[in-house]
C-alpha cells in the first residue's frame, strides 16, 4: 500500500493517495478492470468456501458462529486480509456499496472472533479450546504474520471509506504484541519475525493514526529480531540485522524484512541499517535477480553460506550468488510481490531511479506472469523455461490452477493490481516524479500547489509519452519541476517541451544510453500552456546474462522496452525448442496478437532450427555424445510477452535461447 509519508523527517518522496490518481485507459486500466470484475470475486468465493480454503469458516468458528475444527492453510488470515485490501481497492473505486457492505460484514466477524487481549489468529483461537494448538508455541504457524497483513488492510480501509471498525481491531491487536514484547524482553527471547510482515503493518499503523505508540513497536519488533538463540539462515535471523550483507533464505521473508526495515528507515534516519539495505540490494540485483523480476531461486536447498558441520536448510530461497535456474526456478509470486514494496520504500528514502527500474521490472514481468490474462488462474511459482518432459517432479504444477493450497499469492496479486495507479507517481516538495508509465489522470498536491497531471501513452508497447497539465491552486507561482524517469534500457530517445500562448516555443533534447536509469528534469513554468513529449525508441534488445550465470551461458533474451519476451512450443512449427537458435542480427517486427480475449504486442522474426542429417540415429540416454553440426533451416517464430505465457494450454516455453553467428543458410 502506497503511503504518504510526509510526515516522517527523513523522507524524501512519497505517494499520490489513491483517491487522487486513476488510470484511465491502456494495459494499467485493464489488469484492474480484469482484477475488479474477475479476480476479486473469484478470490472472494474461494475464501468463502467452506470446501475450498476453509478461510472464512475458521472466523465463524473461532467467533463461536459454527461447529467445527480449524482446517487449511495457518497464514489463510493473513491471505483473507489481503484480499480484503484488493475489494476495498476495487470496491472504492467502483463505487460497490454491496461489496463495501460485505467487507463491514466481514469485519464484524473478525471483531467476533479477536479475543479480549487483541489476539486473532483463528488456528490458535480454535485449538485452545481443545488443547489442540497454543499461542506462539511455533514460528511457523505466522500468528504475527497475519496481525502484519491485519494492520495494512485495516488502515487502507479506514483511509478509503472513513469507518474505523477495522481499524479499532488492529490496534487490539498492536496492543497485544506491544505486551507480548514487553515479556520478551524481560524473558530475553521473541520468535516472532518469521515472513514479518507486521514491520510494514505497523508503519501504516503509525502513518494513519498518528500515533507514536506504533512507531516505538515497529522499531522494538525489528531490535528483538536478534534476541533469537538459534536463529536460521532461512529467516534471516542467525546473525544480527546490523551485520547483514547478502540476500539469503526464503526470498518472501527477506523482501518483506528489507521493506519493513526501509520503513523504518524512512521514518527515523539510520544510516547503518541504511548500509544494510544498500548491501543486501545490491547483493539481489546484480547477483541473484532473474531478468523477469523474480526472486528465489530455489525450491529448497542448503544454505550456501553453510558448511558440512553446519548446514542450515532453506526453501523457497535465494540461492548461492549467480545460481538462476530456468526450469527448476522457484521464485514464489508473493517474493516479487514482496520486491515492489522494497523497491518502492527504497525510491522514496533515496529517490533513485534503479529502484523504479526494479520495480517496473517486477510488476510487467514476474507479477503479470503470476495470473491469468482472464484474472482467475495463479502461479505459485514462475519459472523461465517448462519442457515436454522432466525426469522428476516438481513441487508445484508447470500450469496455472484456479487454487492452490498454499493460497498467500493470489490475493497478494490481487492487492498489488489494484493498487498499481498509486505507483505512477512520486511527489517531493518541489515537483513530480514519473514512475509506472501508463495512461492516466492525477492530481498531485505539494508547497501550496494542486496540480493535474494526464498522462497519454500505450506503454508498455509503445514508447511515446505525452504529458498536459491544469492547475487547480498554486501558492507562491505555478513553477514546478517534472522528472521524468528515464529507464534502465532506453537506448535512445527525446524529450520535446512545446509551449503556446504568447510564449510559444519548442524545446528539444535527444537522450542516449549515457541518460539511461536517471531522472531528467523539465522545468514547468505555464503548466496549463506546457506539454512535455517522451518518445523511447522501443526497438527490440538481445540480452545476455553475466558469464557466472552458468545456465545462461551461450544464449540470449529478447527484450522490448520494459518486457521481457518468450517463445512459446504453439509459436514455432518445431519439435521441440530445444532445437532452436536466434541469429545474433535477427531483425524482429512487432504485430499485434490476441490472447485470453486480449490484446499484446508480440514479435516475429527468422530463427534457425538444427537441421536432421538423413539416418541421424537418436542418441538415446547417453549423458555426454559427439556434437555435430548439421546446418540449420529457417523457420518463423513468434515471441509473445512473457507475462502472457500459458493462457492457450501446455506447451514449452522458452525465455533464454541459444545465440549463433550464423548469418545465412
Amino acid at each position: 500500500m502506497v503511503t504518504d509519508t510526509r510526515k516522517s523527517g527523513n523522507a524524501k518522496l512519497w505517494g499520490l493517495p489513491f483517491a487522487d490518481v486513476e488510470w484511465t485507459g491502456g494495459f494499467y486500466k485493464e489488469r484492474f478492470d480484469t482484477c475488479a470484475d474477475f479476480t476479486v470475486p473469484h478470490l472472494q468465493r474461494m475464501f468463502e468456501s467452506k470446501d475450498i480454503s476453509h478461510v472464512l469458516e475458521n472466523f465463524k468458528i473461532a467467533a463461536g458462529e459454527a461447529e467445527g475444527e480449524f482446517d487449511g492453510t495457518v497464514f489463510g488470515d493473513g491471505d483473507f486480509y489481503k484480499w480484503m485490501e484488493a475489494a476495498v481497492y476495487t470496491a472504492v473505486r467502483r463505487e460497490d456499496k454491496a461489496l463495501l457492505d460485505r467487507l463491514e460484514e466481514y469485519i464484524a466477524l473478525i471483531g467476533r472472533a479477536q479475543q479480549a487481549d487483541g489476539y486473532i489468529s483463528t488456528k490458535q483461537i480454535i485449538g485452545e479450546r481443545s488443547g489442540k494448538a497454543v499461542r506462539l508455541g511455533d514460528i511457523n504457524d505466522f500468528e504475527v504474520y497475519n496481525f502484519g497483513h491485519l494492520f495494512t488492510s485495516a488502515c487502507l480501509y479506514y483511509r478509503l471509506t472513513g469507518r474505523n471498525s477495522f481499524l479499532r481491531i488492529a490496534g487490539g491487536a498492536a496492543d497485544y504484541l506491544k505486551n507480548l514484547y514487553g515479556d520478551a524482553e524481560k524473558n530475553g527471547e521473541v520468535q516472532t519475525a518469521v515472513c514479518p510482515s507486521h514491520y510494514m503493518g505497523l508503519a501504516e499503523m503509525y502513518r494513519t493514526t498518528g500515533e507514536r505508540k506504533y512507531l516505538d513497536l515497529l522499531k522494538k519488533a525489528i531490535a528483538l529480531r536478534d534476541s533469537v538463540k538459534e536463529g536460521m539462515d532461512d529467516n534471516q535471523d542467525s546473525i544480527p540485522l546490523r551485520k547483514h550483507e547478502k540476500i539469503i533464505g526464503h526470498a518472501v521473508r527477506a523482501n518483506y524484512l528489507y521493506a519493513g526495515v526501509a520503513d523504518l528507515c524512512l521514518e527515523e534516519a539510520d544510516p547503518e541499517l541504511t548500509e544494510v539495505l544498500h548491501k543486501v540490494w545490491k547483493s539481489l540485483v546484480t547477483q541473484k535477480l532473474y531478468i523477469t523480476g523474480g526472486c528465489g531461486a530455489l525450491y529448497n536447498g542448503a544454505s550456501p553460506y553453510g558448511y558440512f558441520f553446519k548446514h542450515q536448510l532453506v526453501h523457497q530461497a535465494y540461492g548461492y550468488e549467480y545460481q538462476l535456474p530456468n526450469v527448476t526456478a522457484y521464485n514464489e509470486t508473493c517474493a516479487s510481490v514482496g520486491g515492489v514494496y522494497w523497491a518502492w520504500r527504497m525510491l522514496c528514502l533515496e529517490k533513485k531511479a534503479e529502484y523504479a527500474d526494479v520495480l517496473e521490472r517486477m510488476v510487467l514481468n514476474v507479477n503479470m506472469a503470476g495470473i491469468s490474462m482472464d484474472g482467475k488462474k495463479f502461479f505459485y511459482e514462475n519459472m523461465l523455461r517448462r519442457a515436454h518432459e522432466l525426469p522428476y517432479e516438481l513441487i508445484w504444477g508447470q500450469e496455472r490452477a484456479e487454487y492452490i493450497l498454499s493460497y498467500c499469492c493470489p490475493p497478494n496479486l490481487a492487492r498489488l493490481l489494484s493498487q498499481l495507479s498509486e505507483y505512477s507517481y512520486a511527489v517531493d516538495e518541489c515537483g513530480i516524479y514519473t514512475v509506472l508509465y501508463g495512461r492516466n489522470r492525477a492530481k498531485a498536491a505539494f508547497s501550496g500547489k494542486s496540480v493535474t497531471i494526464v498522462q497519454e501513452t500505450d506503454y508498455p508497447y509503445d514508447g511515446k509519452i505525452r504529458f498536459t497539465f491544469e492547475t487547480q491552486s498554486v501558492e507562491g507561482g505555478a513553477e514546478f519541476d517534472l522528472h521524468l524517469r528515464i529507464p534502465a534500457w532506453v537506448r535512445k530517445g527525446k524529450i520535446t517541451i512545446k509551449k503556446w500562448g504568447e510564449a510559444a516555443a519548442t524545446d528539444a533534447q535527444n537522450l542516449s544510453r549515457a541518460q539511461a536509469g536517471t531522472w531528467q528534469t523539465v522545468r514547468i513554468r505555464q503548466p496549463e500552456e506546457t506539454e512535455v513529449l517522451l518518445d523511447f525508441c522501443m526497438e527490440a534488445r538481445l540480452t545476455c546474462a553475466h558469464a557466472m550465470v552458468e545456465e545462461d551461458v551461450n544464449q540470449v533474451a529478447v527484450e522490448r522496452g520494459p518486457l521481457v519476451y518468450c517463445v512459446e512450443g504453439m509459436d514455432a512449427d518445431i519439435e521441440t525448442l530445444d532445437e532452436l537458435l536466434i541469429p545474433s542480427d535477427i531483425r524482429l517486427e512487432p504485430e499485434e496478437f490476441g490472447i485470453g480475449g486480449r490484446t499484446v504486442l508480440s514479435m516475429k522474426g527468422d530463427f534457425l532450427k538444427r537441421r536432421s542429417l538423413p539416418g541421424e540415429e537418436e542418441p538415446g540416454e547417453a549423458l555426454y555424445r559427439d556434437y555435430v553440426n548439421s546446418g540449420y533451416d529457417k523457420i518463423p517464430v513468434r515471441l509473445i510477452p512473457y507475462f502472457a505465457w500459458d493462457n492457450r494450454g501446455l506447451d514449452e516455453m522458452r525465455i533464454w535461447i541459444p545465440v549463433t553467428d550464423v548469418q545465412s543458410v
